[in-house]
């Protein structure tokens, strides 16, 4: 099952990414690399940019995606960064993913990602994926368990919602939600996705 809501988070994401025409995609907390791998096999992106701050995650993507200095990418390269602090190297894209990364981020620090992400990178499109906090117990989890240990928070749907609007009314941006996963007709689903676009002038 739970390879099965992974796989569906990572087409959900290019699906919206498609869709939002992007050319160009910073993918904000890469991992491993699997979206990239996916987001590679699309001819549609010329440009794709992986940042981590984990440098043995980093060295797994390096691995899954076949990059070494004899071996480049002209169109994909992964680096270490963290989605915190503004990067000129991180510039000049169409659009950014957060996938299942920001709950990794303390209460404290949303609104330095927030101007980050949404003011300083300058994208038409942003997209966030986060666990549904009202799901777990369907994943047999008890009141308060989070799903990971690196997990500061985990959203329910109305304040995912509510953080994201906030967000799309400071910078710009309209925003729709879906969930990712089986539904269920009281919880939603496990993942709850926003898709943010920048409003026309």
């Amino acid at each position: 099952m739970a390879s099965d809501l992974h796989e569906a988070r990572l087409a959900g994401v290019v699906q919206a990414l498609v869709k939002s025409g992007a050319s160009s995609v910073l993918d904000l907390g890469c991992g491993s690399g699997e979206l990239l791998i996916e987001l590679r096999a699309q001819v549609q992106f010329n440009r794709l940019l992986g940042i981590d701050i984990d440098e043995q995650a980093l060295a797994e993507a390096r691995l899954n995606l076949g990059l070494d200095l004899l071996n480049p990418d002209r169109r994909l390269h992964v680096c270490y960064g963290s989605f915190e602090d503004a990067d000129h190297r991180l510039l000049g894209f169409n659009a950014a993913v957060m996938l299942e990364t920001i709950e990794h981020v303390e209460p404290s620090r949303l609104s330095r990602v927030e101007q980050t992400v949404f003011r300083a990178y300058d994208v038409d499109t942003v997209i966030i994926t986060t666990p549904n906090q009202e799901y777990n117990v369907l994943h047999g989890m008890l009141p308060q368990q989070r799903r990971h240990p690196g997990h500061h928070f985990e959203w329910t749907r109305i304040q995912f919602n509510n953080w994201a609007d906030g967000v799309a009314r400071r910078h710009g941006y309209r925003v729709e939600f879906s969930g990712l996963g089986p539904p269920d007709v009281l919880r939603g689903s496990s993942t709850q996705m926003a898709v943010f676009s920048r409003c026309e002038p």
